[in-house]
């Protein structure tokens, strides 16, 4: 049986990631949940279940790596005490490999990346026994040949093995998107590959929210 969500009054909601989750939360016309899939979430299950008086934080930071989600995990996360945790994160940590030579220290290669994101997971696990919420890294891309969009099959299959040890909600983003690519290139959802417009922001939300079915 696939896994969902279970949600009750009073529930604390934490997203951590990367820019994708960030989307410019810190700046006034945005507060606090961003422009992006964040903000689609939040205000649906607000809206939706108003009764519950449900806590949705957002504390994603442009530019982080699973090393830099290390670094704050304690008072990003743990402080929060979530009930559901949802986790983005991987691109950074690919990404640096392939900007140039002065990014390359800040690059997150596989064995890191998957024994600091168990860690993390772990540790979320101990503290708050939180419902988890994984969503695979993605790219906008449909170029078969393109070495980072290889690349990111490795991670994606790391946060695979990470939601089946921990029980999470695994969200498939990377497959959803190569399904609908066939119909909606690439350029249309994103300048960048990876940066998704807003309307994009909107279309993951939707199926962050149909997976977990809420």
């Amino acid at each position: 049986m696939p896994r969902t969500v279970e949600l009750s009054p009073n529930q604390t909601i934490v997203f951590i990631g990367d820019s994708i989750t960030d989307a410019d939360r810190n700046l006034p016309a945005y507060q606090p949940f961003g422009f992006g899939f964040v903000h689609f979430i939040a205000n649906h299950l607000l809206a939706k279940y108003p009764q519950m008086n449900l806590n949705i934080i957002n504390t994603g930071i442009s530019g982080n790596t699973v090393r830099d989600l290390k670094a704050r995990w304690e008072r990003d996360c743990l402080e929060y005490k979530p009930d559901i945790l949802s986790v983005l994160i991987g691109i950074n940590d690919l990404w640096r490999q392939y900007e140039g030579p002065e990014q390359l220290s800040q690059a997150v290669y596989l064995d890191e990346y998957e024994s600091t994101y168990r860690q993390l997971l772990s540790t979320a696990r101990q503290c708050c026994n939180c419902q988890m919420v994984l969503v695979e890294p993605f790219m906008f891309c449909s170029d078969t040949e393109n070495e980072m969009f290889i690349g990111l099959a490795d991670y994606i299959g790391i946060v695979h093995r990470l939601a089946e040890k921990f029980e999470a909600v695994l969200v498939p983003m990377q497959q959803f998107i190569d399904e609908k690519i066939k119909q909606v290139p690439p350029e249309r959802w994103s300048m960048d590959s990876v940066h998704p417009h807003v309307w994009a922001h909107a279309w993951i939300a939707q199926r962050w929210l149909e997976v977990t079915e809420l």
